[in-house]
């Protein structure tokens, strides 16, 4: 049964009383003076854990952190940052002696594949299809 609030006008008071709900509209006896109470409509703020996240009821589809509405929950966080709330961190630069070795070995990788693909093998050593020796088909001629 619900808990539903009634107000008496006479001795000015608010009370709450378990009640069914047929019953909810109907005034009550005041605890103070026994005089009928009418119901006053009551409102009240709740919040509910729907995956380790505290949401507001009326639910709105949000997840709350740190006081904060956010729209996904946090899977990964570096400390108590969420990640909607973080500022982007910009990317580091490369120094110019990074920049130089980058380019140095993407040009030993092109001629390392040039090589492997000139004798048939891939990175691993092994022989490509390319490099595979392949018998001739032998003609056969039928007694005739």
């Amino acid at each position: 049964m619900p808990l539903y609030e009634y107000y008496c006008q006479h001795c000015n008071g608010i009370f709450e009383t378990i009640r069914p709900m047929r019953e909810a509209s109907l005034p009550v006896p005041c605890v103070q003076c026994n005089r009928d109470a009418p119901r006053i409509m009551s409102s009240f703020n709740a919040f509910t854990f729907r995956d380790g996240y505290p949401r507001r009821i009326p639910d709105k589809g949000t997840y709350w952190h740190m006081g904060r509405e956010v729209k996904q929950r946090a899977t990964r966080m570096v400390g108590w940052e969420h990640p909607e709330l973080a500022a982007p961190k910009p990317r580091p630069r490369a120094l110019k002696g990074d920049v130089e070795v980058q380019r140095e070995k993407r040009l030993t990788e092109r001629t390392g594949a040039a090589y492997r693909d000139r004798w048939g093998i891939d990175e691993h050593g092994f022989r490509t299809v390319k490099a595979k020796k392949r018998k001739p088909q032998r003609k056969t001629i039928a007694p005739g």
